[in-house]
């Protein structure tokens, strides 16, 4: 398979920094599914109006569980990276277009305030009928990332600011199976 070039997409380290204060201003406590994305294979994305989420697949019809981690000393799924959560806004700054946006890799894409300040491991991200836990699995940008968005989109979001907030998005596990649906309600249940 030939590598697609996507450095006409890339953005500037200035734009990128400039463009943080959208994704800053993002809701606290309560905010909106963006955009939904399954993975059935490499580099295939489907964008689906509802996802299920279930205990021991994660998102249903995603490849995560078939796809393994590298993490894991047997090369099983990570059970604390079920589902990636990507905020909304920092996709579409990274992306520049709201078609691009996919090609980040993540699942659920939120209007949330995803920092770690405002969503410690352990919050419950409440979807109504499921809901999915913030866990202490850093997510972190890779290759593919860099190649797709920039080497300077990967650098904000490994920078201690783009940690902090979560440029790159967040690990989560389901603790309540349901259906999650673009336009739901997503509300922030912190631990204690």
């Amino acid at each position: 398979m030939t590598a697609v070039d996507h450095s006409e997409h890339h953005r500037t380290a200035a734009d990128l920094e400039a463009g943080l204060t959208a994704v800053r201003s993002s809701p606290r406590d309560e905010g909106a599914v963006d955009l939904l994305v399954l993975r059935p294979a490499v580099d295939v994305r489907e964008t689906p109006a509802r996802a299920d989420v279930d205990v021991a697949l994660g998102l249903v019809g995603d490849n995560w569980r078939e796809r393994g981690s590298r993490r894991s000393a047997d090369g099983a799924a990570d059970p604390l990276a079920q589902v990636t959560v990507m905020n909304a806004r920092a996709a579409l700054l990274m992306a520049r277009s709201r078609d691009r946006v996919p090609l980040a890799g993540d699942q659920v894409y939120v209007d949330l305030d995803l920092s770690e300040a405002n969503l410690p491991a352990g919050t419950v991200l409440d979807f109504g009928d499921a809901a999915l836990e913030v866990t202490a699995a850093p997510h972190t940008g890779c290759a593919k990332f860099s190649a797709r968005f920039g080497l300077d989109a990967l650098r904000l979001t490994a920078s201690p600011e783009g940690r902090a907030l979560r440029l790159r998005g967040i690990n989560t596990r389901v603790v309540r199976p349901g259906v999650i649906r673009v336009g739901d309600t997503v509300r922030a249940v912190r631990p204690g």
